[in-house]
């Protein structure tokens, strides 16, 4: 079985996301039966992804997904879903083009570890925060020991930076292999900073901030703002 190639039915990735697509429908339902359909800003977010969700669902809750990427989406990805999807180029960490609470649900899965630093992770979740009524947010977990960014080794990203990019130049680490000049190490090492509970929660204090499990460990955290749910989370 692989562990985290999503491409495998598998894979033990693939699974969990069948378990968190389970409570993201149930988010979406809800928020629907609210407000009467759904819009949606989904940062960093993929047609792929939403394929996986159910496009007939997303339908059946009169869904409207806007996705924003820092580089323009390619509009083929979703032609014929023209009725769902729309696509935008901007920065998630900073969400001028759109008022406040512009949308009924601000999305995001494994993306906020990928703003590089602890300012933009502020301001990121700043973003969420105003310009969506209601939020899901998903993050791998800092202390579970595999990072799902570098599969192949455990504990890597417990080690020091300048130990890591010595790792990822001298051994096939990474999904591409070795990475090539010191250069390029460090700035793959600086492409994804994992969380803690206590920093989940810092950033995200108005959510209900669970864990995802595998075999009794955390591996991912996630916090969902939604209608008359309080702040609660169960680690630091």
């Amino acid at each position: 079985m692989g562990l985290a190639d999503t491409r495998d039915p598998n894979s033990l990735s693939t699974k969990l996301r069948r378990r968190r697509d389970v409570r993201l429908r149930a988010v979406i339902s809800s928020i629907s039966r609210s407000e009467g359909g759904i819009s949606i800003l989904d940062m960093g977010g993929t047609f792929e992804y939403w394929q996986r969700v159910g496009l007939d669902f997303l339908r059946g809750e009169r869904a409207r997904i806007t996705l924003i990427n820092r580089f323009a989406t390619e509009l083929s990805e979703f032609a014929g879903h023209e009725d769902i999807f729309s696509a935008a180029v901007g920065d998630a960490c900073d969400l001028a083009q759109f008022g406040d609470k512009s949308f009924d649900l601000a999305h995001s899965n494994s993306v906020i570890e990928h703003v590089e630093t602890w300012k933009n992770m502020k301001a990121f979740a700043a973003e969420t925060r105003r310009v969506a009524k209601y939020y899901y947010v998903q993050t791998p977990y800092f202390w579970f020991p595999l990072d799902p960014h570098y599969y192949r080794m455990p504990f890597f990203h417990w080690f020091p930076r300048p130990t890591r990019a010595w790792m990822l130049r001298n051994f096939p680490i990474a999904y591409s292999g070795k990475i090539q000049g010191v250069d390029l190490a460090f700035d793959v090492v600086d492409r994804a900073r994992l969380l803690d509970g206590a920093q989940f929660h810092f950033l995200f204090p108005d959510a209900k901030t669970t864990f995802e499990h595998v075999l009794g460990l955390r591996k991912s955290l996630i916090a969902i703002h939604m209608p008359n749910e309080c702040s609660t989370t169960d680690a630091a």
